[in-house]
């Protein structure tokens, strides 16, 4: 496990033909970098930066048994989570384009907007090429795996839910009704429960995992965005997007204990491998923060790209990668 604890210089830039949305390391090697409608790809880097493969997001719907859709289609990836045995990636789609579907998903919408359901792809990847499609509610936001390898979970931005995919069979099981804008997931430790950031609001929603039933952590502050959880389970930190700050919330409680003002419009963030800090990404201040778990100070702030919208902490490095929304993905290493 690689620490956190030095002070992160920038070690490399790289560009091409990308709009990456999110970074994701897969934890062995891999990075993926989502491009949106406006490339229509997933880009696939090794842990040095080095162009791997771009995957195309179009597919024909029929070869996954959409027997009715045999001509072909894209969509826009958003986010991407990998399956503990880092076999498959999961990877959500925005939107859908070409014939069966309508208009460009929105983000001002309600599930009344009548816009199409999007789908998630699974990518092998030993292939790095889609092998599988599901379909999921309406402007698929974000996408994340039980640590137990049963459950992949999509937030569904337009229909106000949550659709809950059981990876045996390849099928949404379950829809979860949440309210407004859920965005960011993520499942504790023992993939009891999972963790959704309500955007359009100031709550997380609490989704027990083997009832489906929800609960709430209410006013943990103005539009909520991301979420990550530290080793042990004790502590969610969220990017408060309408805020412009942190918070760090205890789980048994729901109590927030602390938050900090990291930059304007916090977006991603990730935690390291040890659990002793949290990267914070600051879309209109186009800067990164590292903060400390423990107190939420922060340890350095670095200056990134313009409008810096992913970030992710390499696991079996400790590099951090930043995604830039206007065209480049920004690799820093520690000292």
């Amino acid at each position: 496990m690689p620490s956190s604890a030095g002070p992160l210089g920038l070690v490399r830039t790289v560009t091409g033909d990308i709009s990456p949305k999110s970074v994701v390391a897969s934890g062995r090697g891999l990075v993926f970098a989502q491009n949106m409608m406006y490339r229509h790809s997933v880009t696939v880097y090794d842990r040095d930066g080095n162009l791997v493969t771009t995957i195309p997001d179009t597919v024909r719907l029929s070869d996954f048994g959409v027997a009715d859709r045999p001509e072909p289609v894209q969509g826009a990836p958003v986010e991407a989570a990998f399956s503990p045995d880092g076999k498959k990636a999961y990877v959500s789609n925005y939107s859908m384009y070409g014939p069966y579907f309508g208009p460009e998903g929105d983000d001002d919408c309600t599930p009344s907007s009548g816009y199409d359901n999007s789908y998630l792809y699974r990518i092998d990847i030993e292939t790095l090429a889609i092998d599988g499609a599901i379909a999921v509610g309406a402007v698929f936001k974000y996408v994340a795996v039980s640590p137990d390898g049963r459950w992949v979970l999509a937030s569904n931005w337009c229909t106000f839910d949550l659709s809950v995919i059981d990876v045996a069979t390849q099928q949404e099981v379950q829809r979860v009704a949440m309210g407004p804008y859920p965005r960011g997931i993520v499942v504790s430790p023992d993939s009891r429960t999972a963790y959704v950031a309500m955007m359009g609001g100031g709550d997380i929603a609490k989704v027990d995992l083997t009832t489906f039933g929800v609960s709430w952590i209410r006013g943990v502050g103005r539009g909520p965005r991301h979420l990550v959880i530290s080793p042990d389970g004790a502590s969610l930190f969220v990017t408060l997007n309408s805020e412009g700050r942190v918070a760090k919330v205890d789980t048994a409680t729901g109590a927030v204990v602390a938050k900090v003002s990291t930059g304007q419009a916090p977006r991603s963030m990730d935690i390291s491998t040890d659990g002793q800090h949290v990267y914070v990404v600051n879309y209109e201040s186009s800067t990164m923060s590292k903060l400390r778990t423990a107190d939420l100070g922060e340890a350095q702030r670095v200056e990134t790209g313009y409008h810096s919208i992913g970030v992710t902490y390499d696991r079996t490095t400790g590099a951090v990668w930043v995604a830039n929304y206007t065209g480049s993905i920004m690799i820093f290493a520690s000292a």
